[in-house]
């Protein structure tokens, strides 16, 4: 199963990610984790650390200054650009380079052409993707399985959230969820809930234990398992997980 997660920058896409993907991962999947954005921040969340982190990081980017070699192949790619998170997750820095070199699987392809092209077997696949919908406007039907569209209930962020929605549906892009994240009261919920009619639409309620999560660069799985909003993106990943 290949799930893509996407969203406007700041209603929680990667933390959304990270807690799905160490979901799955708990309940025996083996989990790749793929840090599309041109932010990567995927690895705090899922709790390797901001200093792991920030090597992956580095790694990437001494791709364009020759000091780092090629991977040939996706193992070797999740092998020298990943680290392994807790819980069991995989994850791998997988942003598009600034100076590609064209056919090379770690830099020549951009996140939606991996997607597409690599056989992952029996791997659970979850890429975050880059903010905003630049991504699905050029990723092809087949290249993921389901899409979670994150959106706070916020006009901009709705309004960001349709036209991913419009291009989902658009370009048969897979099955979408719709995610209304920081949900406070009864008004947020029916705010996000009328604004899509045919996808499935799950509700994460406001918790300030992400939040004090994210301040302090650490992973709401590990610190906070029981929240309330960590509880809704994991039942989520069972429900996906149930219909994959």
């Amino acid at each position: 199963m290949k799930l893509a997660v996407v969203g406007k920058g700041g209603v929680g896409k990667t933390t959304t990610a990270a807690v799905l993907a160490r979901t799955l991962a708990r309940d025996g999947g083996t989990v790749v984790a793929l840090d599309c954005d041109t932010n990567p921040n995927l690895g705090i969340s899922l709790g390797i650390g901001d200093d792991e982190t920030e090597r992956l990081i580095g790694l990437r980017q001494s791709l364009d200054d020759g000091t780092q070699e090629h991977a040939p192949s996706w193992d070797s790619l999740i092998d020298v650009f990943g680290s392994d998170a807790p819980g069991g997750v995989r994850l791998a820095v997988v942003s598009a380079m600034d100076k590609p070199e064209p056919g090379c699987p770690c830099c020549g392809l951009s996140p939606e052409q991996l997607l597409r092209t690599v056989a992952f077997d029996e791997q659970t696949v979850i890429a975050d993707f880059e903010a905003g919908i630049g991504t699905l406007t050029r990723l092809e039907a087949g290249a993921v399985d389901v899409i979670v569209l994150v959106v706070a209930p916020t006009a901009k962020s709705i309004e960001v959230a349709r036209r991913a929605a419009e291009l989902v549906a658009e370009k048969q892009l897979g099955r979408l969820v719709v995610l209304g994240n920081q949900v406070r009261d009864d008004a947020d919920r029916a705010l996000i809930t009328a604004a899509f009619g045919e996808p499935d639409v799950a509700c994460v309620p406001h918790d300030e234990r992400i939040a004090d999560a994210d301040r302090r660069g650490v992973a709401p799985f590990d610190v906070a398992p029981d929240a309330d909003a960590v509880l809704a993106i994991a039942a989520l990943a069972g429900t996906l997980r149930a219909t994959a």
